[in-house]
């Protein structure tokens, strides 16, 4: 069959086009050669594979949690899915913005960039865990004082990661603390409340010490 004059398929050079692949896959379902339930799509719950629930102990605030969790939980997917502890926040989920910051074994990590069966065995501190007999901590009172808070996404990586950053550095000067909370982002920008709300609990808590 001659084709009409004109301008020329773009896919005439390859010699096999997507169109022409639909087509022969249309034919070859509607005659047999390929059954029809093969040409589905696989149900999702047919798709997963791995390894089920294992037993996991969790050592969180001072208190034992004992639960049955895949290996692929995240230790942030444990604490807000399975242990009622939601004040770490799930927002970049890629170890950048430091919302979900814990502390763990005196040193502050990303809980999306820990697996949860990693932290077994292990000291986890959040934000839960800071106030003690009713009282906020320091770090969290000198947030209010300073109005270190806007949205409130980023606030409780913030808190947690300036108690661990003042455990390790009594007596910071503003260049030291605007370095050691290089790891947590604010959008709303307001790093210079929390630069303060640090100077300031660093005086109450003596290295952030204080109701640890």
């Amino acid at each position: 069959m001659k084709r009409s004059k004109g301008k020329p398929r773009e896919d005439s050079k390859q010699g096999f086009s997507r169109r022409d692949f639909l087509k022969g896959a249309s034919v070859a379902v509607s005659s047999g050669l390929i059954p029809a339930e093969r040409a589905k799509a696989v149900p999702p719950e047919a798709a997963i594979h791995g390894p089920g629930a294992v037993p996991v102990t969790l050592r969180v605030n001072g208190r034992s949690y004992k639960k049955n969790l895949e290996p692929r939980v995240t230790l942030l997917d444990a604490l807000r899915n399975h242990l009622d502890l939601t004040g770490a926040k799930k927002v970049c989920d890629r170890g950048v913005c430091g919302s979900c910051t814990v502390i763990l074994d005196g040193k502050p990590v990303y809980a999306c960039n820990v697996l949860a069966i990693e932290a077994e065995g292990h000291d986890i501190t959040s934000v839960e865990g800071l106030p003690h007999g009713g009282q906020l901590h320091p770090v969290m009172a000198a947030f209010v004082n300073n109005d270190a808070q806007q949205c409130g996404f980023c606030t409780p990586g913030f808190v947690v990661a300036c108690k661990a950053f003042l455990d390790k550095h009594p007596h910071p000067t503003a260049e030291e603390v605007e370095k050691g909370l290089g790891g947590n982002l604010c959008r709303c920008g307001t790093y210079m409340g929390v630069r303060a709300a640090v100077l300031e609990a660093a005086k109450a808590t003596k290295g952030g010490n204080a109701n640890a």
